[in-house]
């Protein structure tokens, strides 16, 4: 048996959470302020994400993405909200299957750092499968007078989950998004990884997020009546920026965004299928093509030195569509 290896402390309040579907992590200074200290307090990280989960769990309850629209933001907050945009057109009576999202086993890792924006990374069980996951949240916090927010969602094999490094008070370590030392700067994976779906090569390790889909993607641009182009863009700017933190053995595990878009032209005679979950968050008429524009989070272990990134895991919703 495989010993689980947890980003932070548990963290126990009166009652179980329920729930759930970046800033730069250098030293930013903002008014003037350049004291180093820990991100959140554990009772604030557990309000945080108390108050995230009841607010998302009230939203898909009604399929209404304005009852969590201040608890999200960045790339989750991105697929979440279109998720339920298109199912309240489908549903416009609520979810009649809601069955709220419950985490459990919960602990926070907190780090110490400069100014704003803050973060930390909640990581916990849920009442989902695939079973014995560890669901990553990253929460982010803009500034004094902002709330909260979760910014990234990733499920990770507890196998899987590096140890962090931690200060002597059990904080963990930030890596700056251009820091040097690693196999690739934080701020760089998002434009590798978007590279590496076009042309292949062996900055990332051969997986299921990688090699995989990058073959899958490759089999459908050459399907039968049915033209697909794709465009990859890296996501680094506001609250799509990526987090890292320093792992035990002095790489980082971070998370980082990707944009991607699926254009599909059929050839003539033919039509393009649209599925209902894209209806509502198309424009235009799909005559002859239609693009498809997705947000995908990515969660990674980033090696120090030189070596192949491993995608651990990866989450992606579409967002947009354009029929033309």
């Amino acid at each position: 048996m495989s010993r689980v290896r947890r980003l932070g402390r548990p963290v126990s309040y009166a009652a179980a959470v329920a729930v759930l579907s970046l800033a730069a992590s250098g030293c930013v200074t903002v008014h003037g302020e350049r004291e180093v200290v820990r991100t959140a307090t554990r009772p604030e990280a557990a309000r945080a994400l108390k108050d995230f989960l009841t607010a998302y769990n009230k939203a898909d309850k009604a399929y209404d993405p304005a009852l969590n629209a201040s608890r999200v933001t960045g790339p989750l907050g991105a697929i979440n909200q279109a998720g339920l945009k298109a199912r309240h057109a489908q549903n416009p009576d609520g979810n009649s299957h809601h069955v709220p999202l419950e985490l459990t086993d919960v602990s926070y890792a907190i780090p110490k750092k400069a100014g704003w924006p803050r973060w930390f990374v909640a990581d916990a069980l849920a009442n989902r499968k695939p079973d014995d996951y560890r669901w990553l949240i990253v929460f982010t916090r803009a500034d004094a007078d902002a709330q909260w927010e979760a910014t990234y969602l990733n499920l990770v094999r507890p196998d899987r989950l590096p140890e962090l490094r931690k200060d002597g008070d059990g904080h963990v370590e930030p890596v700056a998004v251009d820091r040097g030392g690693l196999a690739m700067a934080p701020r760089r994976l998002g434009s590798a990884y978007t590279d590496y779906l076009k042309s292949g090569g062996d900055a990332f390790a051969p997986g299921p997020h990688t090699s995989q889909w990058k073959a899958a993607r490759d089999r459908s641009g050459k399907r039968l009546g049915l033209a697909v182009q794709y465009i990859d863009q890296p996501r680094n700017e506001g609250s799509f920026a990526p987090v890292g933190l320093r792992t035990k053995d002095g790489g980082a595990l971070v998370f980082f965004s990707t944009h991607h878009y699926e254009k599909q032209t059929a050839s003539k005679g033919l039509n393009v299928t649209v599925q209902p979950d894209v209806k509502p968050l198309m424009r235009g008429e799909a005559k002859q093509s239609i693009t498809l524009e997705r947000v995908s989070n990515q969660v990674a272990l980033d090696p120090e030195g030189t070596g192949e990134v491993s995608v651990l895991s990866r989450m992606q919703g579409l967002v947009g569509a354009k029929g033309e």
